[in-house]
This record gives structure tokens, C-alpha cells and sequence, in this order.
């Protein structure tokens, strides 16, 4: 599985498993016999980015460790309607009880994948990076950020301990910038500005990132041309600048435009529609 460990998820794929079969599979244990062998595929209901599926041939093999999983594709790649994603092999029994968890990783996974990709496609030929947020489906993070970066997008922070990010709420409570660049000193720093007036003052306080919070873009090319005129290097710009807020795929292209290194999106993981895929019995 790329760039996510099967270790850091089968609690989770186990606990999904359950949470979707209780006791047991009523209506497979008594319709089919316990020793029925099948074969089936995934197969691709519309076009889309694939992503998950070593999360789905891990949904399979928890429930029975002797079902065959063979993917035909590759996590990233970009498939179309009615293209067999994958084929399968074992007890039908174990198969049809795993099929929804599995598909239910797969098809969302995908999902944002598939959106991420629109996105990054958006912006070009700028070099822009898409980020994700920490706008994501509680226990689905790990996961929803993996399915970003397979879709060519970038991860913000994972997680509150990774870095100091200050927004609008920790200025109002601190009352203010007086202590910031003391109390943030050991670790990464990124602060949020609402205004071209907010943003001089952080600059003053040297952070490594300025979040440009649902700018115009008017202010968000005067913040750049800003930053521009004031870092030593102009091969590596300082502090980086990432645009936030109100961002769509009608407007990033123009955002992108400004000059700005980051463009954040919460929407590629809070705001999903899941791809079609199908499980069939061959």
C-alpha cells in the first residue's frame, strides 16, 4: 500500500467490519453454503481517480485471511467506466459479508482522490500546491489525507501537535500579537490574516507561513508583491503564502494566479461524493 502503513489502519478497517456485520451475516449464512467458492471483480461504474485499493484487500483478508485480492490497476491511477479495478477469489460467504466495508473504503476514498486531482489540474501550469485541512470526517483522517496526496494534492497538518497554526479565535483570547514570536519559537509557524493591515503585522513577526484568510484577490496579489519586496532570497521566498477560504474550482485558477505558494481546500475532504464502484460475481 503507497505511502500509508497497513499497521497505522487494520484497527480501524477491523472495527468499520464490525460496526457493518454485528453477530453475523444473517442473510449470506443462510442462503449460501458455507463451503461455495467464487470469483468476482470491482468494476469501475464511472471514470474516476482510483484510491484504497489496499484498504479494500484488507477489508477482504481480515474477514477471511484466505480470500485473493489482485488489483489490475494502480492507486493513483485514472480509470474509466466499466474497467475491472480488481479480481477476487475465495468463500463466497466471507466475499459477500466484506464486500460493502471494502467497497465503502474504495468508493470514497476515490472520491476524494478524483476531486483533489480537478483540483491540481486547475491550477496549471502554476505551481501551486493543493492542501487539504483538518476538515475531515472524524476516525477518516489518516485515510481521507492519504487519498489526497494520491491525487496530487498536499497534506496541511495532520494533527494540532504538529505545528503552531494561530488563527482569529487564539488572537481574540491572547489579545493580540504581543507574545507570539516568543511562545512559538521551537516550532513550525504559520499565522492568519484577514487584511492587507493584519498581514504587515505578521510579517514583522517572521512566521514561516501567512494564511491570506478569504482575501480578495486585489489584497492577496498586494500581500505577494509585499512578501516579494521584503524577503532576502528571492529564489526561496519568505514566509510562504497560503490562500484560504471561499475557494472553488470556478475561482482557484485566478487565486493561483496571485503568486501565492499554497492554496488550502477543506472541501476535498469534507464535502465527498463517493465514486460507483461494483462488487460482481463472475
Amino acid at each position: 500500500m503507497n505511502y500509508i502503513k497497513e499497521e497505522e489502519i487494520q484497527d480501524f478497517v477491523r472495527l468499520s467490519l464490525k460496526e457493518d456485520i454485528g453477530r453475523r451475516d444473517i442473510t449470506t449464512n443462510v442462503l449460501i453454503d458455507k463451503n461455495k467458492m467464487v470469483a468476482a471483480v470491482l468494476l469501475a461504474k464511472e471514470s474516476f481517480i482510483v484510491c484504497g485499493l489496499g484498504v479494500a484487500a484488507l477489508a477482504f483478508r481480515l474477514q477471511d485471511k484466505n480470500i485473493k485480492f489482485k488489483s489490475l490497476v494502480k492507486e493513483g491511477e485514472f480509470v474509466r467506466k466499466e474497467k475491472v479495478l480488481a479480481r477476487i477469489s475465495g468463500e463466497a460467504r466471507s466475499i459477500l459479508t466484506a464486500e460493502r466495508t471494502a467497497l465503502n473504503f474504495l468508493t470514497f476514498l476515490s472520491g476524494i482522490s478524483t476531486k483533489t486531482r480537478k483540483f491540481v489540474q486547475a491550477v496549471r501550469p502554476y505551481k501551486t500546491k493543493i492542501m487539504d485541512t483538518r476538515k475531515t470526517i472524524p476516525g477518516l483522517r489518516l485515510l481521507s489525507k492519504y487519498a489526497v496526496r494520491i491525487g496530487g494534492g498536499y497534506n496541511h497538518r495532520l494533527r494540532l501537535d504538529e505545528m503552531v497554526l494561530i488563527k482569529d479565535n487564539h488572537l481574540k483570547v491572547t489579545e493580540g500579537y504581543g507574545r507570539l514570536r516568543k511562545v512559538t519559537e521551537g516550532y513550525p509557524f504559520e499565522l492568519e490574516v484577514k487584511n492587507i493591515k493584519e498581514f504587515k503585522q505578521a510579517l514583522k513577526l517572521k512566521p514561516d507561513i501567512i494564511m491570506l484568510d478569504n482575501m480578495s484577490i486585489r489584497d492577496m496579489k498586494k500581500a505577494v508583491q509585499i512578501r516579494n519586496a521584503l524577503s532576502p532570497n528571492t529564489y526561496h521566498l519568505t514566509p510562504k503564502l497560503e490562500a484560504s477560504g471561499g475557494i472553488t474550482l470556478k475561482n482557484i485558477k485566478e487565486v493561483a494566479s496571485t503568486g501565492v505558494e499554497m492554496i488550502s481546500v477543506g472541501a476535498l475532504t469534507h464535502s465527498v461524493d463517493s465514486v460507483d464502484i461494483s462488487l460482481e460475481i463472475i
